[in-house]
């Protein structure tokens, strides 16, 4: 025989105290002296000990995050090609001495990555550069100016 009890919050519902007699008893943390480690600073001189053996109680550990601290913005050799005209049209491209002049930056780029091909002989100024990308300019007969000395050059 299957026997069927009652929920508990359905009988405590309008009660004032939820069985834990006076209203002011069992409330929140301050009835147990605060949540987690908290207290262990004035009175409890007997926890005291327990945060001294823990050398890590306080202070900051773990991971610091490393890398560029400039955010790399990165473009294709691709972009230059599909999108030739409209950037020599607008002279964000200048041709000098056979070779089409880009300098990435004023586009709003800072690294030169190698997808696409290249068929026009670029002379490309950028702070950083993939060694792919570099190959392929200068397969072309064009060349990549690197401005930072840190940046990945072959």
């Amino acid at each position: 025989m299957v026997i069927h009890k009652r929920r508990k919050y359905s009988r405590q519902r309008g009660s004032w105290t939820h069985g834990w007699g006076a209203k002011k008893k069992h409330r929140g943390a301050g009835n147990r002296g605060g949540r987690g480690m908290a207290g262990t600073g004035k009175r409890a001189d007997t926890v005291k000990p327990l945060i001294w053996d823990n050398l890590k109680y306080f202070g900051r550990y773990g991971f610091r995050k490393k890398g560029p601290k400039e955010k790399i913005v990165p473009i294709n050799i691709s972009y230059f090609e599909e999108h030739f005209d409209r950037l020599l049209k607008e002279k964000k491209i200048e041709q000098k001495d056979g070779m089409y002049l880009v300098e990435i930056e004023k586009l709003g780029f800072n690294k030169l990555l190698g997808a696409g091909k290249v068929t026009k002989k670029f002379k490309l100024i950028t702070k950083y550069a993939a060694k792919t990308a570099v190959e392929k300019v200068k397969k072309s007969g064009g060349d990549v100016i690197l401005t930072k000395k840190e940046a990945n050059s072959p």
